[in-house]
């Protein structure tokens, strides 16, 4: 029962911050004058990176952190402020600038490459993802929920690719709007993560500071 619960809420954390349906509106605007199938082939790329990416980070992260002497904690914070900046700009409606910016989004529309950069990475795969990766497998207590969190990220990215190939037809029947509103709802849920991840690393660094010798 321990692991499902952190398994689900593994899952939407990263669904959450990945947030591939906000994401859909920034893709269509960046492959609006290609065809269908050239359109799939970023899509396919872009999201199968963006997952290496978040896979590299999910079994390096550890080391990483021991390498820079930096604590799980510090981290948590750190990336419950970044958290909290981005779902903030959901809430507004706007697109983070932790992720990409209007002006990345004009330079990028007639280059080749895309499906790297902005899509792949920081579109998908941000700090906030990065982070929240590290984060989720140094809080993993067993091996069963090491591999939840794979599993999390293999399936919010899944989901991100079928939104991806479809996002032409998805943009036509949500709407803009309807976009909107699912960019707020997410910016909710992730505003509430932020503060839980900024809550346990402040609340464990205090009990670290006062059981010092």
């Amino acid at each position: 029962m321990q692991d499902m619960a952190f398994f689900l809420g593994s899952f939407l954390s990263l669904f959450a911050i990945v947030s591939p349906l906000s994401g859909v509106v920034t893709f269509v605007s960046l492959t609006n004058n290609i065809t269908f199938e050239e359109k799939n082939i970023i899509a396919n790329k872009s999201v199968i990176l963006a997952c290496i990416i978040a896979l590299f980070f999910a079994f390096t992260g550890g080391l990483i952190l021991d390498f820079f002497s930096i604590t799980i904690d510090s981290l948590r914070i750190a990336g419950g402020v970044l958290l909290f900046v981005v779902a903030f700009d959901m809430i507004l409606g706007k697109v983070s600038r932790e992720s990409i910016t209007d002006s990345e989004i004009d330079s990028s529309i007639d280059r080749s490459d895309i499906w790297i950069f902005p899509i792949a990475l920081p579109l998908l795969t941000g700090p906030g993802a990065i982070s929240t990766v590290i984060v989720l497998m140094s809080s993993a207590a067993s091996v069963i929920q090491s591999i939840s969190v794979i599993v999390s990220i293999l399936l919010t990215f899944a989901i991100s690719l079928v939104l991806f190939r479809f996002s032409r037809r998805i943009y036509k029947f949500v709407g803009y709007t309807g976009m909107l509103v699912f960019t707020r709802l997410m910016g909710l849920l992730l505003a509430a993560l932020a503060v839980n991840f900024i809550a346990t690393g402040l609340w464990n660094t205090y009990v670290s500071f006062i059981t010092l010798p």
